[in-house]
């Protein structure tokens, strides 16, 4: 048995099944009986529905039930739930979308969900819905999120005047403006932070049973946590008691963000396999999942910063016009708005900042969290805002935010939005980050790739990620029959490693081997609560809960040995996995313990068990941070943009596995890098069609679009949980975007380009060049 604890890099405990192919994802299960659920979906983005004919189609073999919106209604099924009461900068609130799993008479993108078939047979299904008439009404659409409000936009709601859902606005609007007043410098500068398709390695998936009998459903589905899930089916979808509902989430192969939201398919699969008797499966096809699962992003923000005559950053004002989609997805008005705006201040001290944000609708898939929800956003317009400030200032962009970051001996320090970051040493990160990255040997390899007819450019990113998520956590341990320890946790890997954590803390806490220890998760019956999985909490939350189960445990333990050894509780000492009497010999390992004390337990003898579960209160959240530093290699003959070497210094606090973390980093900016340089999600401004619909028009990063990368870890412990950790989990999908840019705009300097969009793909280039030679 592997003997191991925390701060080690060690691989994880949960490949090998995963590798083997023996993982359980959603789509593994079968149900006895099941039936294969289609959605049919609307080829328009914005239209009418007049008539839909599912005669034909009911008659086909293999079919078990055809289910329309007036199936739905005539049994009370609610809408999809905006769990986010966001309010105007006026007090008035925000818009609502009523979205029904199934179109009520409008369809207002491409892929939404009109029927539902349910066959024998996947095939069988496919083919009754190819038979399935439906009657459309085109109507015009808005899908361009700069021209959404415009007069004369289709609109994506007839309550909703100029496609606004709503106008918020946080910050000190007088203060800034008064710093304004007083600038002796102003940059401004408006970016674009493009659509992503999170494109997760498994696909969306449900798996629904229904028992009449005692009127229970079982949902198996991938999630980021079944706890949300269970408690909008049970109150805003079917209106049952939550104690009617149980979902399991197996293995997930990749969240996220986006698998955190409860979606149509989920009410679909539960509605029709009460309706039918009998369970009902639906997995995505991956054109299906560009057409239905949430998006990232899309974001158009213009910035301004006000300096003094010394570089001082004195005041930062921002207005983001953020894309909600055709309706409001579970979370989605909070991530450009609380979300976005904690981090506006970043590592720097903005003596006031004021940020206004406008919500759109347009005729598009809803957009909601992904990867770092918000913050990347801000993080982005920030740094590349600073840049563009030291080049208008002639200021080294180094020496620019070095005189202007937060110094460590100023912690605690509460930033312009308000938030309170408890540790953190930025300017030592920026040191190891530049350090690392050779940054005082770049001119010699800018000269060396001019040589080669290559531009060159250098760029850096400071960034500062809020985690955030519930304020509580659950963990709960349990000693088996089978000679096992079991933690139960309310948290949900997704391929982040948790398991390899979780047991790395409980070994070194309990002094239980690796081997002997069970990770328990995702099942709402055996967890009676959790938090899920989401802007990077697990590992200070869940971390925190089992801290707490194991001290409930050794205390537990330390009365049961001393009844079993028959000594005072007083002189029962607990050190290395054994409780043992202190002075003397006699001791017990903890798992003995367990075993003994169940036994005489069953036996009817009064003795204390150790099993405990502890709810760890979150009193704060943490502060993640670091500097990305990008270099990149351009051809101005093709506008292809190459990679070429890549640095990151990051401060997550103290890494439980610091392997892993590198890990985390790495899978972080590679999505940023798919998003800064290839990724486009583009939408037809006539058709509403989704053009890059698949992976044949929409390019992800793959492994000769990436250098190795350089990870420094610069521990600076967190204050405010007991493990001294900050997160980072999305750290790397933050810092990437504005690092690579940054450096493309140094490269592309030297010919007069001052600015560029992402995705920064070699047609843009090339045309960025072609316009400013000619």
């Amino acid at each position: 048995m592997t003997k191991f604890g925390m701060h080690q890099s060690i691989s994880r405990i949960e490949d090998p099944r995963l590798l083997t192919g023996r993982g359980r994802y959603t789509d593994d299960i079968v149900l006895p009986g099941q039936g294969f659920g289609f959605v049919l979906r609307s080829p328009h983005a914005h239209a009418r529905i007049r008539a839909i004919d599912t005669a034909a189609a009911r008659a086909m073999p293999g079919v078990l039930g055809i289910f329309t919106h007036a199936d739905l209604a005539a049994e009370g099924i609610g809408h999809l739930p905006c769990v986010v009461g966001l309010k105007n900068k006026d007090g008035s609130r925000r818009a609502d979308t009523p979205r029904p799993a199934l179109a009520d008479g409008v369809v207002r993108h491409v892929g939404d969900a009109v029927a539902f078939v349910v066959a024998k047979t996947l095939a069988a299904a496919r083919d009754a819905a190819e038979a399935i008439t439906v009657e459309y009404e085109l109507l015009p659409a808005s899908t361009d999120l700069a021209t959404a409000a415009a007069p004369g936009q289709a609109q994506v709601w007839p309550a909703t005047p100029n496609n606004v859902c709503f106008d918020w606005q946080a910050g000190d609007a007088a203060g800034t403006a008064a710093a304004f007043a007083r600038a002796a410098h102003v940059t401004r500068l408006e970016v674009v932070n493009n659509r992503i398709v999170v494109a997760s390695m498994e696909a969306r998936a449900a798996n629904a049973a229904y028992d009449p009998a005692s009127g229970r459903f079982t949902l198996y589905s991938g999630t980021q946590g079944s706890w949300l899930l269970k408690d909008q089916l049970a109150s805003a979808i079917f209106k049952l008691p939550p104690e009617n509902f149980r979902v399991v989430t197996p293995d997930v192969g990749g969240g996220f963000g986006m698998k955190i939201f409860l979606y149509p398919e989920h009410v679909l699969c539960c509605f029709a396999a009460r309706r039918l008797n009998r369970a009902v499966k639906w997995t995505s096809e991956r054109s299906e999942a560009f057409l239905s699962d949430t998006h990232g992003r899309d974001n158009i923000t213009l910035a301004e910063l006000a300096l003094d005559a010394e570089g001082r950053f004195l005041a930062l004002r921002t207005r983001n016009v953020a894309n909600m989609g055709a309706y409001l997805s579970t979370f989605a008005p909070f991530i450009p708005t609380f979300a976005g705006s904690k981090v506006l201040a970043s590592v720097y001290r903005f003596g006031a900042i004021h940020a206004q944000v406008l919500g759109m609708f347009t005729h598009t898939v809803p957009v909601d969290a992904y990867r770092g929800a918000g913050r990347p956003e801000s993080n982005y317009l920030v740094e590349r805002l600073i840049d563009q400030a030291a080049r208008e200032l002639g200021i080294d962009r180094i020496e620019l935010r070095r005189r202007n970051m937060v110094a460590p001996a100023d912690m605690p320090w509460k930033s312009a939005m308000g938030a309170t970051y408890d540790t953190g040493d930025f300017p030592a990160v920026l040191e190891a980050g530049l350090h690392a990255a050779d940054w005082a040997g770049f001119a010699a390899r800018r000269a060396a790739s001019a040589r080669a007819g290559r531009l060159r450019g250098i760029g850096l990113a400071y960034y500062l990620e809020a985690t955030g998520g519930g304020a509580t956590e659950r963990a709960e341990i349990r000693f088996a029959a089978d000679g096992m320890a079991e933690l139960l946790v309310g948290t949900q890997s997704t391929g982040q490693g948790h398991e390899t954590a979780y047991v790395q803390i409980m070994a070194e806490r309990l002094g239980i081997p690796a081997g002997r220890l069970r990770v328990v998760q995702g099942d709402s019956d055996a967890i009676p609560t959790g938090g899920g999985t989401g802007g990077a909490r697990s590992l200070y939350s869940q971390g925190g809960a089992i801290l707490a189960a194991a001290q409930e445990v050794e205390n537990r333990g330390r009365k049961g040995a001393a009844h079993i050894l028959e000594a005072a509780a007083a002189d029962i000492e607990f050190a290395d996995g054994f409780f043992r009497i202190a002075g003397t010999d006699r001791q017990l390992h903890i798992l003995d313990l367990a075993a003994e004390a169940r036994s005489r337990k069953a036996a009817g003898e009064a003795v204390e068990t150790l099993d405990a579960f502890a709810v760890w209160d979150i009193k704060a959240h943490t502060f993640p941070n670091g500097c990305h530093i990008a270099e990149v290699e351009v051809d101005p003959e093709t506008g292809r943009v190459a990679l070429a070497r890549y640095t990151v210094a990051d401060d997550v606090g103290r890494a439980i596995n610091p392997l892993i973390v590198r890990g985390q980093v790495h899978g972080g900016v590679a999505q940023g890098v798919g998003q800064a340089l290839l990724e486009c999600t583009h939408y037809d401004a006539v058709s509403g069609q989704l053009v890059a619909g698949s992976f044949m028009d929409y390019a992800l990063p793959r492994a000769d679009d990436l250098p190795a990368m350089a990870v420094e870890l610069v521990e600076v412990p967190c204050g405010t949980n007991p493990l001294g950790v900050k997160g980072a989990g999305e750290a790397g999908a933050v810092g990437s975007p504005p690092a690579v840019i940054n450096a493309l705009v140094d490269a592309l300097a030297a010919r007069g380009v001052g600015t560029i969009d992402m995705p920064a793909t070699p047609e843009r280039v090339w045309r960025a060049l072609a316009a400013k030679a000619a």
